[in-house]
Formats: C-alpha cells, structure tokens, sequence
C-alpha cells in the first residue's frame, strides 16, 4: 500500500509518536479514527464506517462529533484501552495537530461511577524474583492515587507475608490501572493474581520514572520538601519509588490533575482491621459471591444522600479501624445522630443538594471544569454554613463529635470563594464556555460595555422586519441568519417587485428570494467583532476563575470530606434507628458477648431469629454443629459482621453486644472449584487455612466453615483436629469453626478454652424443624438425610438413605442392591467395618480361619469355581486388601482402580 499523506498521513504519524492503543484526532468538528483504530472503535462503539482515499489508497475511517467525545471516551477507557487524543491548533500556515493527552482507566476524569477510581503502582524490593509465593526479605512499595478527588495513599509491605499482603491491599482499593514496577514485569505469577483479584489494566511506565532519585525528587516537588519526614516514609524506598511512578505517569499522560493532589498519606496498616481479599469476598462487604452490590453490606447499610458520603462509608468497611478513639468518636456523632431524629433528617435533607466537591477540585485542576461546575462548587460551599448551624442549633448535635468535623474546613475561606463565585457567574450558566452567557451583569464594567453594545445590535435586528415592512409595505418579509448566508432578509416570491433596489440578491428559493442590505452587513460586522470581543472576554474570566478554584483545591477537599463524613454518620445513624440496632461497647479484651444478634444483611429478607453469642478467654474456641441448613454459616458470618461493624463505628443489629477489638478478621467459608487455574477445590481450601494461620494472631477472629471436607475422611479429620489445636492452644485466635466431624467435638472435653454448641432442632413423629437457635453443647446428629428430602431428592433415594442410615447405627448387614437383580441375581450382604472404614461381605469374612495359635489365618485365595488364582491376580488382591479407602485420595485411587483392570486384561490375554 502506498504511504499515505494528508489527514490520514498526520493521524498514522501521529500513532506511530504514541504507546497508545488508539488516536482520536481532531479534525474540524468532529474527532475521527483511521485505518485500523476506526474497525476496532466501530466494533467496540458500534460507529459507522467510511472509507478516506489517500494517495491512490483507501482507508478505514471513523467519527465522532467533537462536543460527543466524553462518552465515547468513558466506553473505550472502560474496556481497558488507553486511548490518545490529539487536538487541533491554529497555525500561521492553516492549523496542525499534536497529542495533548492519553487517556487511559487510570487518569479518565470523565468517570459515571461514584466509588473511587485509583491508580496505583506497585514495586518490589529484594526477595530475589520472588514469584507469588514472595520471599522472607522482599518488600513491596505501593502507591495509590484517585486522580478524580486527588486522594493519593503509599504503603509498604514486608516480611514473609508481604506478597500476600501486597496483593490484598491491591484487592481492597480494586484499582482501574496498575503500573508494575520493573522488579515486577517479569513476574507471571504476580501478576497472574493481580487479574485474577482485581479488574485492573495492567500498563508499562517507562523504568526510569521508577528510579529511586528521580522518584523521590518528584513526591518532594509535588508534595513539598519535608513532607516524607511527616508522613514517615523518608525511608521507605520502595513506596517513595512506587509514589514517584504514579506522579510521573500522571503528569505525562496529561491529566492535569496534580494540582488536586496535595496530600501524601501514608496508610499504617497496623491502625486498621486486617481483611483479606478472601474475608472480603465471604463475607459480601461490597458485593455479593456472584458479583452483585445488591444483597452486600454495603447495599444493606448505605443510605446517604452524595456520592462523596456513599464513597467513604464503603471505604469504611473495607477498611475498619483499632483505635476505640476514634471508634469512640464515631460511635458518638452516631448516637446523637439516632437521637435527633428531626435535626437528623434536615441534615440529610441539606447535604442532599451538595455535588462532589472533591472531584470537581481534580476536574478544576485539570482544566475540564466548566461554568456548571463551578456554580456547583459555588452551591456546595454555600451548604457548609447551613449545614453548620444545623448542628449548632441542634443540642444533641452540638456536644457530638458531629460539631468537631464541621470546624475542620476553613469556613471563612469557603464563604469567601462561594461569594466571589456567585458574583462572578450567572445562576444558571450555559453547558460550554465558548457560547458566552457565563458572567453577570456588574461583574466587569467593560465586559458589561460590550454587552449593551452588542444586544443594542442585537436589537435592531430584531426590529429591523417590523421597520422594513412599514418602509417597503412587504408583508411577508423576515430577517434570519445561518452559518452560510450570515444575517439576510427573505422575502415571500409573491412579493419581490416590491423589493427596493437597495436590497441585494444572495440567494433564490423555491418560493422565497434572500437580500442584504449595507446596513444589515455592517451590522452583521458589528455584531461578529462584539460576540468575539464577549467571549474572549468572559473566557478569560472564566478561567481566572477556575484557576482559582483549582488553587483552593485543598480547601474544597476538606469541605467535601467533612461534609461526606456527615453524610456517612447520618447514613448509619438512620440504619440503625430503621432496623433497631445497638451500640456496643468496645473494650481492649478478648471477649465478644452478643445478646440477641441478628445478621445485618438476612434480617432485611426474612423473619430472623436472633442468637446469642458468648466469647472470653475461658470461652475462645467455638466448635459449632447442627444440620445442613440449619443456619451454621449465617451465625457465624454474623459474629464477624458485627465485630466488624462495631470497629466502623457503626451500632450492631443485637439487643445489646460488647466487643473486643481485632487486628484482623480471617474466614474460610467453601471454596470455588478453581481447576481452570489449575488448583482444585481442596487445594484452595488448604491454601486459605495455611493463609489464616500463618496470619492470624490472639487478637484476631477467625471463622472457619468446614475444613478437610474435600479429601478422603481420614485425612480430612486429622487436619481439622490438628488445625483446632493449632489455633487454640498456639494462636489463642477468636474462633467459630463449623464442622460435620463430629469427632472434633470431644476436643470440648479436652481442651480448656474450647466449646461445643449446636443450632438446634425439633423432631417429632420423623419431622424436622430447624429451630435456628445456637444452644451449648455438641449435635447429637447431622439430619442429612432431611436435608436431601427438602432439597427434592427423588423419594426412592431417599427411603433407601434412611434404611441403609438406620442399619449402619445398629452396625447390621446391609443388602447391596446390584445391577445383576434385574437379570435374576442375588443380593449381598456386607457390614461396615470400623477398623478399616470400609464396606466387608459377609463372605469375606468368613474366608478368614482360626490359626492353631489362636491368630486369624488367611485361607487361599480361589476362584468362583474353586481353583487357585494366579500369582498376577492374588497379588492384586493382596494390594486391594492394604488400601484403606479414607486415606486415598479419589483421584488417586482411581488411577489404581484403572491400573488393576489393564493387568488383570493382560493376564488374562495370556492365559487365552
């Protein structure tokens, strides 16, 4: 194909300049895609597409309008594409075209979604390569930045189970784009997980914006000089590399946003709750186990009014916090929130007509802002007074820590900026800042020159019809104006031998005739150089204005944080007035004591029973058992709930509850068959308990569902016995641990600190209620065979489940029913054998002899016709006697099975 030139040749020279994945060009009115970036936008956007000639070739073309780009943007950004927009610029020769910005899921501004949208960037230290399994000296640097509210956030991560703990703190912020360091990029394994875990586009950064001179010289220019010596991180050298990536990737991109981030935090994971990636995935905070945010936590508690409120609260619970100080504060402001119930409602009545000052701060800084944006900026700052003297005027409100977060922003400031901008701005400015309209009368004296004289103009054109008319007697005459013609009177054809000779002739119609007159040109000058001369001028006011909105942008994030924690507190406050939970008492021990508890999420959808809950240290290890669906799972996801939940800040759904502080929360709770990455179920189960111990400390809860439920019986109940010693007597964790061994429950009797209780259930005259209350002590059965009757297992199974069920408690015979009975054979009977835990015939046992020493003898093996096996065949036998079926794997013993047919056909073979 021939080189192309033109328009097609710019925008493919252009590509070639970018790492992009796709160029929108700017050309004229529109942006448009060539070649190749115009068949993957059609696909992906379902745009029509054209064909553009160039030099004797054609090529794929295209387009969308230039106002339109926004939204078409946001789909492609969203679908992990990082896309390049190149604008179009006036030159002396025509114009030209130059790449202002690279869009990716990481820096869009654009964004729809309220929660936050981060990018982050992740580096290691040391440890060799690591892989997933990381390495006892490796250290993690990590790095997360919302460049939509300018929140930027750096952490590291060390020791043993720094890989892990990397991964879950990628897991929790659930970023849009992540930069892999250099250390990194070779890493399958890592970065397998980091897909696996997140949704996250994973982009390469040039390796010198991770160099540890260049990274740190960039956080200190951005930041200020002292200010990894405040946050103390002047030594943490992974996260200063990992902050300065971000920062430099934010600034090449274009997003013109690091005017908004003004605050380095560093995140000390030791103030909050540790909750891995698992914990959060059972215990649904956010979204549920098939992905949904209806039927979460969050859905369940989230009431507030603005998109900043509903942010921080999900940030609250995935992000719980130690510090009773703090818990205590929040506990408070929640408590006289519930209290005041009309203050309550006028607060969230107010806070509902806030927008998104933390975001508005980034789109200022970026240049993005338009004049709604910045009336909105104005309206919100204006609520903080109101929202003040809200609480003021409130006495409940006034002495709670509600008070104290409203001093935070400075308020003079906000009135001052909220004035100014009300001054400058018309109450309902126009969607752009090119059309005029944005500025009020008074504002600037000549601005305001220029606006009387060009609606003075204006003015005479709209009566210059009226004026015509009378002059000329035409009656079918009209002025009008179009991008073609400019300003022009037309004239009915009925009537044009009336027209003077002043008019001239432009333009003919079917049924009408369009002139100008010198006067209407002049004018129509006048008016062009008066609407140009306006808009620059407003333009430029504008953007004085924005410029020093984006320069207070500290200032509007802590408004918009103060005023989002009102909306969370109040949030909260109204869930548990709703739906009557409690305050609990935080306290620095060991126990949870629960009166009456219910689990947050199922109350709201069905008729709950509440359950008691007692832990101390007496009291640490609880085993729990009952029936299938008797609701083990719930009473346990409940406990963690509220221990949760109380370290929010937030009342608990219990009559009352005291709870002791943790430092993490770990759960397994089933495991999703993951055999297409190559784990098996049981493997997955092995790999979260291993997690948990290794994690867990005596100041963690634990909930355990089931372990060593995927592996042969024996093996399964070794490791849960020894995992129960393990975590009682090493760790000393909080822990609920269901389970359907029943053999683990004589560890109640043994060991000091554990427990038996069980859900409870009634049965009468062979029906079962399950009663869902947890009472002390062991089940005294499982009511299987119950729960496969309600789940519409076919009658036949399940009588036939009772009757083999009732014969292996009273150790009889069972009578095998074979296949062979419909051709008339016979049944056989066996026995199930305690010692070998498996299935013996009668007969077999019966092979067996009384040696003369009193030993049993084995009697010859023979065949159904009496004679001696072969050698190959009682070897078999032999092999198949040694087995114990609960301590081979199924997969294992299948491949056996397999391999005894194969010799006993090739013995066979030989024998023909």
């Amino acid at each position: 194909m021939t080189e192309a030139t033109g328009i097609v040749g710019e925008f493919l020279s252009l590509k070639e300049e970018t790492d992009a994945d796709i160029l929108a060009m700017q050309c004229g009115d529109f942006y448009e895609f060539f070649a190749e970036d115009a068949e993957l936008v059609a696909d992906e956007l379902d745009l029509k597409v054209s064909q553009k000639g160039s030099h004797g070739s054609s090529y794929p073309m295209a387009g969308v309008p230039l106002d339109d780009l926004t939204p078409y943007l946001s789909a492609l950004v969203e679908r992990g594409y990082r896309v390049a927009v190149a604008d179009q610029y006036e030159t002396d020769d025509g114009h030209a075209r130059e790449i202002t910005r690279i869009v990716t899921p990481g820096t869009h501004l654009e964004t729809s979604d309220d929660d936050a949208q981060y990018l982050a960037a992740v580096v290691r230290e040391g440890g060799g390569d690591g892989g997933s399994g990381g390495s006892d000296d490796a250290t993690y640097g990590i790095a997360v930045a919302d460049v939509t509210t300018g929140q930027f956030l750096v952490t590291e991560q060390s020791g043993a189970d720094a890989t892990s703990a990397a991964l879950t703190e990628l897991y929790k912020f659930d970023p849009a784009e992540v930069l892999p360091g250099p250390e990194i990029r070779s890493d399958d394994d890592f970065l397998d997980e980091v897909r696996e875990r997140t949704d996250a586009s994973l982009s390469l950064h040039t390796t010198e914006a991770f160099a540890p001179g260049r990274a740190r010289h960039r956080v200190r220019e951005q930041f200020g000089g002292e200010t990894l010596e405040s946050v103390g991180i002047a030594d943490a050298e992974a996260a200063v590399r990992a902050a300065g990536a971000v920062i430099s990737y934010v600034d090449e991109t274009g997003a013109g946003v690091l005017a908004s981030m003004t605050r380095l935090q560093s995140f000390d994971e030791s103030a909050y709750v540790d909750l891995d990636a698992t914990t959060q995935r059972n215990l649904e905070l956010t979204e549920t186990m098939q992905g949904e945010r209806s039927g979460s936590l969050f859905d369940t508690v989230d009431h507030t009014v603005t998109s900043a409120g509903g942010r921080l609260l999900r940030e609250w619970l995935q992000r719980p916090r130690r510090s009773r100080e703090e818990l205590t504060r929040r506990q408070s402001a929640v408590a006289a929130l519930a209290k005041a119930a009309m203050a309550r409602d006028q607060l969230r009545e107010t806070l509902g007509d806030a927008y998104d000052l933390e975001r508005l701060a980034s789109k200022a800084a970026s240049g993005s802002a338009d004049a709604r944006d910045l009336r909105a900026v104005q309206e919100t700052l204006a609520l903080l007074p109101a929202v003040a003297e809200l609480v003021a005027e409130a006495e409940r409100l006034a002495d709670s820590p509600l008070a104290e977060v409203l001093e935070r922003p400075d308020r003079d400031a906000a009135a001052e900026l909220a004035a100014d901008l009300d001054e400058a701005l018309v109450e309902d400015p126009p969607g752009t800042v090119t059309q005029g309209g944005l500025i009020r009368t008074g504002f600037d004296p000549e601005l305001d020159e220029i606006v009387d004289d060009h609606e003075a103009a204006l003015d005479w054109i709209e009566t210059l019809p009226e004026r015509e008319k009378r002059r000329t007697g035409i009656t079918h005459l009209s002025v009008d104006r179009n991008k073609t013609d400019g300003y022009y009177i037309q004239v009915g054809k009925s009537e044009t031998d009336q027209v003077p000779a002043e008019y001239e002739q432009i333009k003919t119609l079917k049924n009408s005739e369009r002139y100008v007159i010198d006067e209407l040109v002049e004018r129509e000058r006048e008016i062009l150089r008066l609407e140009e001369r306006r808009h620059e001028m407003e333009r430029a006011i504008f953007e004085r204005l924005r410029d020093r909105v984006a320069a207070r942008a500290q200032l509007l994030q802590e408004t918009g944080r103060a005023l989002a924690e009102c909306d969370a507190l109040a949030s909260l406050a109204a869930h548990a007035v709703r739906n009557d939970w409690t305050r609990p008492e935080l306290s620095d021990g060991r126990e949870l004591s629960v009166d009456q508890g219910r689990h947050p999420v199922v109350e709201q959808t069905t008729q709950f029973v509440p359950n008691d809950l007692s832990m101390d240290d007496e009291r640490q290890f609880l085993i729990v058992t009952g029936p299938n669906m008797s609701g083990k799972s719930t009473y346990m996801r409940q406990a963690a709930l509220i221990t949760l939940l109380a370290q929010v800040g937030s009342f608990v759904p219990a009559r009352s509850a005291r709870v002791g502080l943790v430092d993490g929360i770990y759960t397994r709770v089933g495991a999703l068959d993951e055999l297409a990455q190559g784990r098996s179920t049981f493997m997955v189960e092995m790999q979260e308990l291993s997690n948990i111990l290794h994690s867990a400390t005596e100041e963690s809860l634990v909930i355990l569902d089931e372990v060593g439920r995927g592996t042969a019986t024996y093996d399964g109940i070794s490791i849960a016995w020894a995992a129960t010693e393990y975590l009682a007597n090493r760790i000393q964790a909080k822990t609920l641990f269901a389970t359907h061994y029943h053999e683990l429950t004589a560890l109640g009797e043994e060991l000091p600190t554990v427990e038996n209780v069980h859900v409870a259930a009634d049965e009468r005259d062979g029906d079962v209620t399950f009663l869902r209350t947890v009472e002390d002590g062991p089940t005294n059965r499982s009511y299987g065979v119950h729960v496969a009757d309600l789940a519409g297992v076919p009658e036949p199974v399940v009588d036939r489940s009772r009757d083999v069920l009732d014969r292996l408690r009273e150790e009889k015979a069972i009578e095998v029913r074979g296949s062979d009975v419909a051709d008339g054979g016979g049944t056989e009977q066996v026995v199930f054998d305690l010692g070998s835990g498996e299935l013996v015939s009668e007969e077999s046992n019966s092979s067996q002899q009384v040696a003369t020493d009193g030993s049993q003898m084995e009697v010859p093996a023979t065949d159904s016709d009496g004679q001696s096996l072969d050698p190959e065949t009682e070897a078999i036998l032999d092999e198949l006697g040694d087995i114990d079926v609960n301590e081979t794997p199924p997969v294992e013993l299948m491949a056996k099975v397999q391999n005894w047919q194969e010799q006993l056909e090739d013995s066979d073979a030989d024998v023909s």
